[in-house]
């Protein structure tokens, strides 16, 4: 280290930690892109310990300001207070025109792990004034402040020694630097040392045997229908057992078709274990759908269960089907030998015993099929890199431990139910509370009343159907409501809000990212997490760029344009194409095809899909947007009334498209053109043509079928 004795002496009596240090094992990169002049660090997280960290990786000596509030001054450290903020900024202008390294050292709020603290506009000022670039770095994993419980703490690194990541960014130009870029690059940072984490690579099905190892003797899963609970070593038994039964099958993918309850979970489970790759079929999607998803899989093979086969015998089943209940039936002798083994097997050996890879890494381990509200569903493999890695994600992002119970009632054929209600649980230990739909509100109310449920995932639909016939003494037990899938309706969360005292939280994902991508979270004293009208802050290892939707130019954080997003949990490919990189990527980045913005402060908004944007004599008209305005003027809360309106654009030939509204409503096209006037809506955004219709599709996910909309409104 080019740091003198003295030097590390300072730093270490200053700050501390070195019990901490002695544990840490680090790997610097970008070490290339320090200038040899003087410049400012831009860290995306701050700490005493921290501090230690950076100062020791770092070839050159960093002058720290220091807001001497919060830690003692040490020698040569600029020191600030807020009524000292300004001669801080000129001294350290100052400091790195003489050619130092300045960094500040100064948190007014606790940060969750990895995620940027709130950035200042010292940062600017500093850089301005200084006229010198700025080097963003990103320290990963190192200790900081924790949230756990509830409870903001220090604590040390999770992994002994833990492997603590330090990146350096490529300077940005100080005349170039602001807020929003640098945010932009400090993520692109944290994606870079995420991406190189260790665990990742693991194999799905060695994951589930050891969280369900480590849980063998805990109720997993009890199911909402019969309320029959099982163990983790129970489940784990059961799913081996299934497992050497699937791998006698030739195929690579096995499809399930079953609702969420006990038997689905232990299906996907026995087919991961199996070392090949399930495929949950959306059973209400209807004929034509269900043969699109079979042919695109190759399945030949399908496990149900009896009562849904007699119910949907119009489905294209395969070749070969199991009756989950006769296969589990027959393996009861089994499923004893294997509880034996897991009892008394480490996790490691039992995964050797059936066969399963060292590494999933990029290899396929699920299919799901996106809902097809525009047209065919498309296949979307997700890797056991993708999915482990959402797990890791969604985990930093939401404060769980092994007493909380989530309610399971989202389809598995949904990215949302099958990441977060499945494989998440089964891996991390979380309980979990199943039911076949999340239609039937007033039962699914009173499982989260009965086994007190406290992370309730839902979608915006299924939330108005709690608002009708949920009672807030029933919701007491739930400390965090995630909403996701579809756009939250502003009026809906606050009808919710109003009536159960419980704040309705926004996330947004798609199925191509595994899903979660960004989720707004509680407010604390310590942590800004949540803003209304956004979907939150991106979850950790998740890098974000707003381009312009035709040229592909890269623009500010804070305009309007197609979101881009790059990550470990952003998919390998579709199904039929050859490999990861095709239409949807461009440099390594995922076109999303949304469009969004951020704030100041890096919260996500999403104003709508570019597929729902027309282009009327030249003017971007956003489908989304001209629906809230229509409900506003005909004084309809969503809340209320769920979907009565949907807007859609066929071609003109005159001004190259036309509107056209699908309403429940007795609504003449005058009436509505007077309407929207009233409310201040431009005339080329209203809608020329005005269809009634006795309901807006819906899919079993809860979305609305764009699909068939788009076959309404083309009808002559």
């Amino acid at each position: 280290m080019p740091i003198d004795k003295e030097c590390r002496g300072l730093i270490l009596r200053f700050f501390g930690g070195l019990s901490r240090l002695s544990v840490a094992k680090a790997t610097t990169f970008g070490l290339e892109n320090l200038p040899e002049s003087g410049f400012l660090l831009f860290p995306n997280n701050l700490t005493g310990a921290d501090a230690v960290m950076l100062q020791l990786v770092c070839p050159r000596p960093i002058q720290f300001i220091v807001d001497e509030s919060t830690y003692p001054i040490p020698a040569g450290a600029i020191s600030t207070l807020s009524v000292r903020a300004t001669e801080a900024v000129s001294e350290a202008a100052s400091r790195i025109r003489q050619g130092e390294v300045v960094c500040i050292l100064r948190e007014a709020k606790l940060s969750r792990p990895e995620t940027p603290i709130q950035l200042r506009r010292e940062f600017e000022s500093i850089a301005k004034l200084s006229e010198r670039p700025v080097v963003p770095v990103w320290l990963d994993r190192l200790s900081r402040f924790r949230l756990e419980g509830g409870k903001h703490f220090l604590a040390g690194p999770n992994r002994r020694p833990a492997q603590v990541a330090v990146a350096f960014g490529k300077p940005i130009a100080e005349d170039a630097f602001n807020i929003g870029l640098a945010r932009e690059r400090l993520l692109e940072l944290g994606e870079f040392c995420f991406e190189n984490r260790p665990g990742l690579e693991e194999h799905l099905g060695r994951a589930t045997i050891r969280g369900l190892r480590q849980n063998q003797f805990r109720v997993v899963v009890i199911d909402g229908t019969d309320h029959k609970r099982m163990t983790g070593g129970d489940l784990l038994a059961a799913s081996i057992a299934l497992s050497r039964v699937i791998q006698k099958h030739a195929g690579k993918r096995v499809a399930v078709v079953l609702p969420p309850g006990i038997g689905a979970v232990v299906a996907n489970a026995a087919i991961t274990l199996a070392d090949k790759t399930p495929v949950n079929l959306n059973f209400t999607a209807g004929r034509e759908a269900l043969q699109s998803a079979a042919q695109q899989s190759e399945i030949r093979l399908a496990i149900s269960a009896g009562p849904l086969i007699n119910r949907f015998q119009e489905i294209p089943w395969p070749e070969e089907v199991y009756r989950l209940e006769n296969v589990v039936a027959q393996c009861k002798f089994k499923i004893w030998l294997w509880r034996i083994a897991v009892l008394l097997m480490p996790p490691s050996l039992i995964s050797r015993l059936l066969g399963l890879p060292s590494k999933g890494g990029r290899k396929e381990a699920a299919i799901v099929f996106t809902s097809g509200t525009t047209g065919e569903p498309k296949g979307v493999v997700l890797s056991h890199r993708n999915i482990i890695s959402n797990i890791t994600q969604f985990r930093s992002a939401v404060d769980l431990d092994r007493i909380d119970t989530l309610l399971a009632s989202l389809p598995f054929f949904h990215c949302f139910g099958s990441t977060v209600t499945l494989w998440h649980p089964l891996i991390k230990g979380v309980r979990i509370v199943t039911y076949p739909t999340p239609i039937d509100a007033s039962k699914n109310a009173k499982l989260v009343e009965k086994y007190q449920v406290t992370l309730l995932p839902t979608t915006p639909t299924f939330l108005r159907g709690y608002l009708k016939h949920a009672a807030p003494s029933q919701f007491a037990s739930v400390q965090l409501l995630v909403t996701g899938a579809e756009k939250l309706p502003r009026e809906l969360a606050e009808s919710f809000e109003q009536k159960f005292e419980l704040p309705v939280l926004e996330g947004y994902g798609l199925t191509e990212t595994a899903p979660v991508v960004s989720v707004n979270l509680p407010n604390d004293a310590f942590q800004l997490s949540y803003r209304k009208g956004s979907v939150g802050k991106l979850v950790a290892g998740q890098a974000a760029q707003i381009r312009d939707p035709v040229s592909g130019e890269r623009l500010k954080p804070q305009q309007l344009g197609m979101l881009w997003l790059k990550g470990p949990n952003v998919f390998e490919r579709y199904l039929g194409d050859g490999e990861r990189g095709g239409d949807g990527f461009k440099d390594g980045w995922f076109r999303t095809g949304d469009l969004a913005r951020f704030d100041e402060d890096g919260f996500l908004y999403i104003e709508g899909r570019l597929s729902r944007f027309s282009k009327i004599a030249g003017e971007m008209v956003p489908h989304e947007t001209v629906e809230t305005k229509i409900l506003e003027s005909l004084g309809i809360d969503p809340g209320e009334q769920g979907v009565v309106t949907v807007v859609w654009g066929v071609p003109d030939k005159s001004k190259g498209e036309l509107l056209v509204l699908l309403t429940t409503c007795d609504l003449s096209r005058n009436e509505l053109r007077k309407r929207l006037l009233a409310v201040g809506v431009p005339i080329l955004w209203i809608p020329k043509m005005v269809k009634r219709v006795r309901q807006i599709p819906i899919l079993g996910t809860g979305k609305i079928d764009l699909g068939k909309c788009r076959q309404i409104a083309m009808e002559p």
